[in-house]
């Protein structure tokens, strides 16, 4: 098991929060007629923001284990709330309060290291 510290995992999430904006961008783009000169700009700034977190996500992908990178893409939903209440003034509900705390303690308990993992690296510090 591939161990990661907090700056590894802070850069995970600064990923994360860089494929949140594209639904920010998004929202943007449906505010304009289909093929009009916002409409193709915000589109293409959306290709864009999805290219560099493409190449920031292959890069994560050499430091976690796909199963703890894929967990913490759903980080992506906090974002995109904090997006939706700062830029556009939508409601907080309560369930959604509770969806995302609930996506947060997922996250956090799959970030940190498993007492299996303690074990094997032990063994492993033992056998040199």
């Amino acid at each position: 098991m591939k161990k990661n510290g907090l700056t590894a995992i802070l850069v995970l999430q600064g990923a994360v929060l860089i494929y949140s904006l594209t639904t920010v961008i998004s929202k943007l783009v449906s505010n304009y007629r289909i093929l009009s000169k916002e409409f193709i700009l915000l589109y293409l700034l959306d290709f864009a923001v999805l290219g560099i977190y493409a190449v920031m996500w292959q890069q994560l992908l050499k430091r976690f284990e796909l199963s703890i990178a894929y967990a913490n893409k759903a980080m992506t939903l906090l974002w995109s709330l904090l997006w939706s209440v700062w830029l556009f003034h939508e409601k907080v509900t309560v369930p959604k309060i509770v969806g995302v705390a609930l996506v947060i303690a997922g996250t956090i308990i799959l970030n940190r290291p498993s007492e299996e993992a303690d074990a094997s690296e032990e063994m492993k510090g033992g056998a040199k």
